[in-house]
């Protein structure tokens, strides 16, 4: 009794050891508590979850190891490990089985190739502001198990002439190193249609690049390219990418499903009324999360329950808000 009494106080410290790191950002202390976990797992006859532990604590290190070399030159990426999952993302049904189809087929991918099949890995995704596109690329790495690195195109784009073909060419070879979930968020600056009268040549020959760089990619990594204007990008890449995914603005449906994922926590009780979802259809997905998360304060801070009228009001702030930026720029 006494032995296993040790062994489990030694195991809470470890594990917050472990949670401790973690806040504080510091990896290698994070990877050395984890190994300590792993070795106690072992040691108490848990050998299958020790050598798991241990796996896992491997692979992270190689692709963090591998991250650092290619990318902190010109720091062309932002790297994460999401925790964001399937059932998380509010989109339409047609759209849910599409990503569904993607995560199983790279999940399939082997027995695809033995059969002459490629996977879908490389993804278009296009729609308004705030509908899911960018969860969709955490989704898929969260899923897959992999690194999610978003493309910083401001870092991309240079004013010198060749440098960003160059910097291309790094990313493509990130890609193929390093096995990931690789975003190009705001692909227009980078995809737009070159018949465009203000395209100048850099522009022409940066898309250019793009194009022959997809289209001779053979890597294991998923490449999405998200875009909020399609009517903008050249016809040539839609041909490049395996699937095009449209994203729409919530239905009543689900606005109702968006506001129950994140204030159910808080308030499992409260269910918006179909009024007031209906209201919030003018709005984003990610501007309807965030009206949850105001909800949620001032109904702390003012010791009041949910409400439609709350929800109803913070909506009218936020339309007004978007009313008074539209008269700005008119």
């Amino acid at each position: 009794m006494g032995e296993r009494k040790e062994a489990t106080m030694a195991t809470g410290d470890q594990i917050k050891a472990l949670i401790k790191a973690h806040y504080d950002q510091d990896n290698e202390r994070f990877k050395t508590a984890a190994l300590r976990i792993a070795a106690s797992e072992t040691k108490s006859g848990h050998t299958t979850v020790g050598r798991e532990i241990t796996a896992m604590v491997d692979a992270s290190s190689k692709v963090m190891g591998r991250f650092v070399n290619f990318a902190n030159k010109d720091n062309l990426f932002v790297v994460s490990f999401p925790d964001v999952r399937l059932r998380d993302l509010v989109v339409s049904e047609s759209l849910q089985s599409k990503i569904e189809r993607i995560i199983a087929e790279y999940r399939r991918r082997s027995e695809l190739y033995a059969h002459g099949l490629s996977c879908r890995r490389k993804i278009m995704l296009e729609g308004a502001p705030g509908t899911g596109k960018t969860m969709t690329a955490a989704v898929l790495a969260h899923e897959l198990d992999m690194p999610l690195f978003v493309v910083q195109t401001d870092k991309l784009i240079t004013k010198y002439l060749g440098e960003t073909s160059a910097r291309l060419r790094e990313i493509f070879d990130a890609i193929a190193q390093t096995r990931g979930v690789f975003l190009f968020d705001e692909f227009d600056a980078i995809g737009a249609d070159r018949s465009l009268d203000n395209e100048v040549g850099e522009m022409r020959r940066i898309l250019n690049s793009f194009l022959q760089f997809i289209e001779s990619d053979t890597s294991e990594s998923i490449i999405v390219a998200a875009t909020n204007n399609r009517a903008m990008l050249d016809q040539a890449l839609f041909r490049r990418f395996d699937d095009v995914l449209h994203y729409d603005m919530p239905t009543v449906d689900g606005v109702v499903r968006i506001v129950s994922n994140r204030t159910g926590a808080y308030d499992p009780s409260y269910t918006i009324g179909e009024a007031v979802a209906t209201e919030l259809t003018e709005l984003c997905q990610a501007d309807i999360t965030r009206l949850c998360e105001d909800a949620i304060k001032e109904s702390l801070m003012k010791d009041e329950p949910l409400s439609d009228g709350l929800f109803s009001r913070l909506c009218d702030d936020r339309l007004a808000v978007y009313a008074g930026t539209e008269r700005m720029a008119g």
